[in-house]
């Protein structure tokens, strides 16, 4: 009689498991995310592309997340598209593309975070991996050599002897806007003296671990034509605006002149957890459902 009683307790303990999945689910679409196409010749059309450029994953970074989940998770932060950046490796970036392309989620790049002592370089692009011994400017030759566009990580002052001339002539853009700029009181500052010293393609990315929601920080590119080759292109040639939280605007003047108010292009503001009945009952029901399935096998467990 108790054994029938733990099997049914561990079924509704399943059950209440799969109404957590089912519920949590339907709770996390993705936010409506219309087309925003901007200008007219010669000055456009550009479609506008929200794009965060350095996400990390489960397990190849330091990252909560796996790469099909930050997918979803992308898609629910109103992100048109995101690279996927492991340190010292491509594969989290493919495995990500590949299944946002399963699902037709937001366009995937896959890259790099080329962790090296003295730079730490996006790749976004790129289908090898590249040698952190290589110093920057022969790491940048190699993104280029795969077609791929080379940033500057978070360039505190710590890195800039690594970016030396040669460097800096070949390298693409470099992150002015950064969630570290909010939470370290150099960083804006040293982030805009970097920025300032070579004519850069300006980037907002959320270097994301597994705190905060990814595209807290994000790039506005305008592209001629959507997909992975289209990012590409206008990240190359500079046709990108950023904004901070502290009312800075970078970019391509002519761009941020067209883009006017902010809120024209931001949208929803990036958002925590899921909130609203379904969530409720996901959270609810997952938590008993472990709770119910840890007493059952704390039941099981032979006496002595």
């Amino acid at each position: 009689m108790k054994a029938t009683a733990i099997q049914a307790a561990r079924a509704a303990s399943w059950c209440l498991l799969a109404i957590a999945l089912a519920a949590g689910t339907w709770s996390d679409a993705p936010r409506p995310h219309p087309p925003l196409i901007l200008g007219q010749y010669p000055l456009g059309p550009y479609r506008v592309l929200a794009l965060d450029t350095h996400v990390h994953t489960f397990p190849f970074s330091a990252s909560t997340l796996w790469p099909w989940d930050v997918v979803l998770e992308a898609g629910r932060q109103g992100l048109d598209a995101i690279a996927i950046t492991g340190h010292d490796q491509v594969m989290a970036g493919q495995m990500g593309r590949w299944f946002s392309r399963l699902i037709g989620g937001p366009t995937v790049l896959a890259g790099e975070e080329i962790i090296s002592p003295d730079y730490h370089l996006i790749a976004v692009g790129i289908e090898n991996t590249i040698s952190w011994r290589l110093k920057a400017g022969a790491a940048i030759d190699e993104v280029h050599r795969q077609g791929g566009i080379a940033i500057a990580a978070h360039p505190l002052a710590e890195f800039w002897p690594g970016f030396d001339e040669e460097a800096m002539r070949k390298l693409d853009g470099a992150e002015i806007v950064q969630p570290i700029i909010y939470t370290t009181g150099y960083a804006r500052r040293e982030f805009q003296e970097f920025f300032a010293r070579w004519r850069l393609t300006a980037i907002g990315s959320s270097d994301y671990h597994g705190l905060g929601p990814v595209g807290l920080c994000r790039t506005y590119v305008f592209v001629r034509e959507a997909g992975e080759q289209g990012i590409l292109q206008a990240l190359r040639e500079g046709h990108t605006v950023v904004y901070d939280r502290l009312g800075a605007v970078y970019g391509d003047p002519s761009l941020i002149q067209l883009a006017g108010p902010e809120s024209r292009l931001r949208g929803p503001e990036p958002t925590g957890p899921e909130s609203g009945f379904l969530a409720a009952i996901s959270r609810t029901c997952g938590l008993l459902g472990m709770i119910g399935l840890s007493l059952g096998a704390f039941q099981l467990r032979p006496t002595a």
